[in-house]
């Protein structure tokens, strides 16, 4: 009986062995992914900051004042005017809500009797 109990014992310790053996690759697999994903973010975060600081830079007041300057006739721009803007009248605003003649601040009453000689007259 113990030559059985050895063998399904050393069989166990293979049979752990190679489990283990798998788990670590795994795991180092799955270990060179995220760091493979953490540099494309890295990346990506680096070419958005770049991207932010071109289009800082590139709607610059100043810049944007002389292409106006230099494509007047093209473009037809006109200075900006306080005429140009709508005044708080004009702008249309929704109706107000209808608000029935109760009064809800006071308790209403809604007990009462029924006459139930008239509820059967009522075809």
């Amino acid at each position: 009986m113990r030559p059985v109990l050895y063998v399904l014992s050393f069989l166990a310790v293979l049979a752990l062995g190679f489990w283990a053996y798998r788990e670590n690759y795994t795991t180092q697999a799955a270990l060179r992914d995220v760091t493979a994903l953490q540099d494309e973010i890295a990346g990506i975060r680096e070419s958005l900051a770049v991207q932010r600081a071109e289009w800082a830079y590139l709607n610059r007041p100043d810049r944007l004042r002389d292409l106006a300057t230099l494509n007047f006739d093209r473009l037809g721009l006109l200075p900006m005017e306080p005429a140009q803007f709508g005044s708080a009248q004009q702008v249309a605003f929704p109706p107000a809500p209808i608000i029935s003649n109760l009064d809800i601040a006071s308790p209403q009453s809604v007990s009462g009797s029924l006459d139930v000689a008239a509820a059967e007259q009522t075809p």
